[in-house]
């Protein structure tokens, strides 16, 4: 009972904060102190509460910021309450029937603000029951996003004292919080017991898990709200160098106060077709919801079956381009077919599907000849116009078309990339004896040994490898009509310089990670969290050489499937989202150095690693202390003057 009533006094304590002062106008002291809490109706921790309007009284004018988004009460409401401001006054009225020997709280987290600075009450709540007794448990932690460790903000945090699978999806939380701007969050009214705890970024705000477009995380061990009995040292002063006395004071801790919950969305799970589209002529795609491990059987109803087209697909087969041969079958309005693909049906089963598709182009055969019988007569005027006031015109010969090649090279190229040749439509054929790499001795032009293939998973991509030497130049020779495109055009010469850079232009970083797992898979972040160079981690190292100069940071997941990508979490399952660490500082590169450095990610608490350069939601609390910082040193300047 004594621990009982030191906890009511505490949270009473916190709740009454330094009245704040108005800024004058002439650059002088600024308010920097939030409202002061002065009482409320029911007052804090009152029992036997009937009625459903609670008002609450500060010492100066108040307003609540972003209500919807900050202010929770709990149990969860299902109609949202309504809150005013008056003056000095917030009036809160809950529509809900309330329910018997039931501890409420209403948790306003940073949303109460003073009118003129907006310097905000933070963490203020109050509780009171409808009973003779009241909960006064409390739990907090903070709740990230499981593929980049951002705090994520304004998200729903419940626990449920139904211990199955299917409360989360069934039932609202028990009790329930919000994240504040820095993902921090405390539950409190809590009664003694074990519960599960989730995070649910709440799109219809029914308190469950219901659609699979909802944010979640849970976590996998259960929650069991407890007290300690703590002293903090309270100093109290003669004058500002001379102490009087230090004398200890007890409080109530109330734990855990540092459960962390990483929050993913769930893949899709039900395969179906989203999307066709024909933005061509010669072409049209199809785009399924997830990909599949064959492409779906498509049956032409008013074009031939056979050699009809050219495939370009994905890898797993979720998006797929047609490109189509014939100009007699394209220059239709229409083209139609059936396409039988797998489908899941409303028991969750792939069940094939057959759909009968007709598309039509943005722009019709017609259109297009339209529009270039216009700009003919457009340019026949103007001629005519010319020719009548005696201008010379030039003879208009036509000009040939060629198969639009790109080469990416240059004159600065990284030793470890290759050169990237690309097309824009699919190729029928090419002559391997007419693509030429050839490095420069002295003055003359050396044929030199090399590798062409098509790229992986790229239709119209291709690229050259070569044994390339720093500070060496190249050039890359395609002769006319080496390569002819599904269209019958042919490309002209082409001719592509490059030169690569020199060793002492590079760096090298050497990464040791001690008891790392098989998946750990590595990514160097190069300006905020742009994946520069991914690297699996080896025997507990990951090697990054000819490294350009500049700042990193390191971010590494758990590739526990080894697709080489990081995956999300399953609810139905319980299959949390990959594992995501960082490196909790940055990595400084120049030229012509090797960097050796050591990390084990399971150093430091999760909540505390990523850098905060890199955050995209930065701390408040830091944010609020740099400010505060820049206040006092304005105000000293102004005392000097």
């Amino acid at each position: 009972m004594k621990i009982k009533h030191i906890a009511i006094l505490a949270l009473v304590a916190a709740m009454i904060v330094a009245c704040a002062s108005i800024g004058s106008p002439d650059g002088g002291p600024y308010d920097e102190t939030p409202p002061v809490f002065l009482g409320s109706s029911p007052e804090p921790f009152a029992l036997g509460v009937k009625e459903k309007r609670v008002t609450f009284e500060f010492d100066e004018f108040v307003k609540i910021e972003k209500a919807a988004e900050k202010v929770v009460v709990s149990p969860p409401q299902i109609t949202p309450p309504e809150i005013k401001t008056n003056g000095k006054k917030i009036v809160v009225q809950l529509d809900d029937s309330l329910k018997a020997n039931t501890t409420y709280s209403i948790d306003f987290s940073d949303a109460i603000v003073d009118y003129n600075e907006g310097n905000p009450l933070g963490n203020f709540a109050i509780l009171f029951s409808t009973g003779e007794q009241i909960d006064t448990l409390a739990v907090s932690g903070t709740v990230l996003n499981a593929a980049n460790l951002e705090p994520l903000k304004g998200i729903l945090v419940g626990l449920h004292s139904d211990l199955s699978d299917s409360a989360f999806t069934t039932k609202p939380f028990d009790r329930v919080s919000r994240t504040d701007a820095d993902g921090r969050f405390t539950i409190r009214g809590i009664a003694p017991g074990s519960y599960r705890a989730y995070a649910l970024q709440d799109a219809n705000q029914n308190y469950m898990f219901d659609q699979k477009n909802e944010m979640i995380a849970f976590l996998d061990s259960l929650v069991t709200p407890y007290t300690e009995l703590r002293t903090y040292q309270d100093t109290t002063w003669i004058d500002s160098l001379t102490v009087d006395t230090i004398r200890s004071v007890p409080y109530v801790h109330y734990l855990p106060d540092d459960l962390v919950l990483l929050a993913f969305t769930e893949a899709p799970t039900q395969r179906y077709l989203t999307k066709v589209e024909r933005p061509e002529l010669n072409r049209f795609s199809i785009f399924f919801s997830l990909g599949s491990d064959s492409l779906p059987l498509l049956t032409p109803l008013n074009f031939p079956q056979d050699d009809a087209y050219i495939v370009q697909a994905s890898a797993d087969y979720d998006s797929i381009t047609y490109w189509m041969k014939d100009s007699l079958v394209y220059y239709q309005d229409t083209l139609s077919f059936a396409l039988t693909y797998e489908y899941t049906d409303t028991a969750g089963l792939l069940v094939p599907r057959t759909d009968t598709l007709n598309l039509v182009p943005k722009k019709t055969r017609a259109k297009i000849l339209q529009e270039e019988e216009k700009k003919r007569k457009e340019a026949e005027k103007e001629r005519e116009k010319r020719m009548k006031r005696g201008d010379t015109i030039p003879e208009v010969k036509p000009q040939p078309q060629y198969l639009s090649i790109k080469i990416k090279g240059g004159t600065s190229m990284d030793l470890n990339r290759n050169v990237l040749i690309d097309f824009n439509e699919p190729i029928a054929q090419y002559d391997v004896e007419g693509i030429h790499l050839q490095k420069k001795v002295d003055t003359l032009w050396v044929d030199e040994p090399h590798l062409f293939r098509q790229r992986r998973n790229a239709l119209m991509g291709y690229e050259l490898l070569g044994e390339w030497r720093p500070e060496v130049e190249y050039r890359v020779v395609i002769d006319s009509a080496a390569f002819v495109g599904l269209y019958g055009l042919g490309n002209k010469k082409q001719e592509e310089k490059l030169k690569f850079k020199s060793l002492d232009r590079y760096s090298t970083l050497y990464l040791t990670l001690p008891n790392s797992l098989p998946g750990y898979t590595v990514q160097l972040l190069g300006g905020g969290e742009k994946v520069a160079r991914q690297q699996k981690v080896v025997k507990g190292e990951a090697d990054f050489y000819f490294l350009a100069p500049g700042t990193y940071h390191i971010r590494l997941f758990n590739d526990r499937n080894g697709n080489g990508v990081w995956d999300t979490g399953l609810y139905e399952s319980k299959e949390a989202a990959e594992e995501v660490y960082y490196f909790p500082g940055k990595i400084e590169t120049r030229e012509n150095w090797d960097y050796t450095q050591e990390w084990d990610p399971t150093a430091l608490p999760i909540d505390q690693q990523k850098p905060e350069e890199i955050k995209k939601q930065k701390s408040v609390t830091k944010e609020r202390k740099s400010k505060n910082a820049e206040r006092e040193a304005k105000k000293k300047q102004q005392q000097k003057r």
